[in-house]
């Protein structure tokens, strides 16, 4: 039976395969979003972080062994240490918003990271950006600000939050641009998880509050979660075009919105699924643009 699964599996396009697995990491990242929240009711974010990191380490420790030092060996480790940085504060912001947010607004608002990767990718790689990439982005801004509902009374703080978190991670996914022209993924990985565990080992020391059996349930589920998901991710992307695949994770916010339903009885608004359809049109359009001008187009 698993023979012909395998076979039944192997004649498949890539791009199919590859958005099945982009698909099922996507529920993992939503599944791991929910047991964020539900270990924020009781743990702090920056202990959250810490176990969520040497979780990571231990999990991937098959990849990273079979390196060796020559395979983890970098001249690049001061870029290294400020992507950790700066994702790895993103990584926190994000658990304080999925805290203070509803899964479905957490998830919105996180979509608005191909929006400030246009800005960056012009101050920071002086990438040319045409005027339909630049209108497509002023759009999903707007979205931002039909979920925020800015004049709507006061903004809750979970928004400025989730909105600074998608800022920090579009930067390190910058860096990541920069560090790829010499560092394979594997390296990039280990140093992320390496210096995030060191940069929140403090500060989860101060925080510390020793979790119940079933708390550590809670947390371990975070750190397994996140790699399942991550693992998913890597085999799609290695099989499928970014291009379509990466649309594919825009089902986070089903996804997220059923789980906020079913275990935290959350009911998200209107104005949430206008702000999120126009944040994620103008998403699509922008990694469509750019998949084009990748593969020789005019681009915009």
């Amino acid at each position: 039976m698993m023979s012909g699964f395998r076979d039944a599996w192997l004649t498949l396009p890539d791009n199919a395969r590859g958005a099945m697995w982009v698909v099922v990491g996507t529920f993992f990242f939503a599944l791991n979003d929910t047991f964020v929240k539900q270990a924020g009711l009781t743990i702090h974010p920056f202990q959250i972080g810490l176990i969520r990191y040497v979780l990571g380490i231990v999990l991937l420790l098959p990849v990273f062994i079979p390196m060796g030092r020559e395979g983890l060996a970098t001249k690049r480790l001061g870029l290294h240490f400020l992507r950790a940085l700066i994702a790895g504060s993103g990584q926190i912001l994000v658990f304080y918003s999925l805290i203070l947010l509803m899964l479905t607004d957490a998830t919105a608002i996180s979509f608005s990271r191909p929006l400030f990767m246009t800005v960056l990718a012009v101050i920071l790689l002086h990438e040319a950006v045409g005027w339909r990439r630049w209108a497509a982005t002023t759009v999903g801004f707007i979205g931002v600000l039909v979920v925020v509902r800015p004049g709507d009374g006061p903004i809750d703080a979970g928004w400025l939050v989730g909105l600074t978190a998608a800022f920090l991670f579009s930067i390190g996914l910058i860096l990541i641009r920069r560090l790829a022209s010499t560092e394979p993924p594997n390296r990039i990985l280990f140093y992320y998880h390496l210096f995030g565990s060191l940069l929140s080992l403090g500060p989860a020391i101060w925080m510390w509050k020793t979790p119940t059996p079933e708390e550590w349930l809670v947390l371990a589920m975070v750190g397994v979660m996140t790699t399942i998901a991550m693992f998913c991710f890597v085999r799609g992307f290695a099989i499928g075009e970014a291009s379509i695949l990466g649309p594919m994770e825009y089902t986070r916010l089903v996804y997220a919105t059923a789980l906020g339903y079913v275990f935290f009885a959350e009911v998200p608004g209107p104005w949430t699924w206008v702000g999120s359809v126009i944040i994620i049109g103008s998403a699509f359009y922008i990694a469509r643009n750019e998949a084009f001008r990748l593969r020789g187009g005019a681009g915009s």
